[in-house]
């Protein structure tokens, strides 16, 4: 009993100091630097010091906005390679991000979005819904889905979109840094209203997600193996795809199109803890989490005064990361 209690809080324990140190390290970083016991200090002890606004007012809820986002975007790539059996699989090759994308930029032109911040976010929610609806149809041929057709159909899909955004780019170049936003991903714009609208959507599906452990598990076996076990294995799946865009519409509303952060969180997981979903979600959305207030962080301070956009960051990781993937499971196949 006690050797399974440790097993599970060495992880947990290991991923939440990771966590901790992410989250001082970024709030700390920038063009005035802060020492980490200012920040408790400030944080927990309501310190009234020289860097208490810029604490405050403009990292604190910027560094969260990025730990929610990136937890998000993890547990949402853990969950859809687990329902597609396939380690390539995440919001952002399957097209998801840009359908969100062209939902938020198709309201920036339109002027649909003077009502405020949540309309933008129901439009990015539509687009994530449609895209990922349009792919699977795309991929599906006689009730069966090839993974091969899945990532080929996304590819295209997201290229499809992304001239689509190019076009109306060039339409309405009054509103080029608007939509120039949400194509390269930015937390730039963040505040502590976009933290607490975001959080009340992401954190909870996140949590969603998770009951849905031991299912992903069964499911692992194959669809027909789930199907007799006792899994309604296409009412499950259209659960979790809602669930998912819900979580990638929020995402995209919020910070635009970040990629690849879904693909290499849970492959990290996966290599260290194993594949056990009840397991893998939570421990993604963590490594998530940090992942992507480095790449904040980074992207903030390495060609100051500019700022390279998070999702740039994120590419840049995640597109060499994403070749070896492919390359590994090629070899597989062989």
């Amino acid at each position: 009993m006690a050797d399974k209690l440790l097993k599970r809080l060495v992880p947990i324990s290991i991923l939440v100091l990771l966590f901790i140190i992410c989250f001082l390290f970024s709030v700390g970083i920038g063009a005035v630097k802060i020492p980490w016991e200012e920040i408790i200090q400030i944080i927990f002890f309501r310190a009234d010091t020289d860097n208490r606004i810029i604490l405050m007012d403009i990292r604190l809820p910027r560094v969260l906005i990025a730990a929610t986002l990136g937890a998000g975007l993890a547990a949402v790539g853990g969950v859809m390679q687990g329902i597609f059996r396939n380690p390539l699989v995440d919001s952002y090759t399957l097209g998801m991000s840009s359908g969100a994308a062209l939902g938020a930029v198709i309201s920036i032109v339109t002027g649909i979005g003077i009502f405020g911040y949540a309309t933008t976010g129901v439009f990015a929610f539509i687009g994530t819904v449609l895209t990922l609806f349009l792919v699977y149809y795309l991929a599906k041929t006689k009730n069966r889905v090839s993974i091969n057709t899945l990532l080929l159909s996304g590819v295209a899909v997201s290229y499809f979109l992304s001239s689509i955004i190019s076009f109306l780019m060039m339409m309405n170049k009054h509103k080029l840094d608007q939509i120039v936003f949400w194509t390269m991903g930015s937390l730039s714009s963040s505040t502590w209203q976009k933290f607490v609208i975001s959080s009340c959507i992401i954190i909870p599906g996140v949590l969603i997600l998770n009951i849905f452990g031991r299912e992903l598990n069964i499911m692992s076996l194959g669809e027909e193996s789930a199907h007799y076990i006792g899994v309604d294995v296409e009412k499950l799946k259209y659960i979790i795809l809602g669930i998912c865009s819900l979580i990638v519409g929020a995402v995209v509303s919020t910070g635009g199109t970040i990629g690849f952060l879904g693909l290499v969180a849970p492959h990290i997981v996966r290599l260290i803890w194993g594949s056990d979903y009840r397991k893998l979600i939570p421990y993604s959305a963590i490594m998530g989490s940090s992942i992507m207030m480095l790449a904040d962080a980074f992207g903030r301070v390495l060609i100051q005064p500019s700022e390279i956009p998070v999702g740039v960051m994120t590419s840049i990781m995640g597109g060499p990361f994403f070749v070896v993937l492919l390359k590994r499971h090629r070899k597989k196949g062989a």
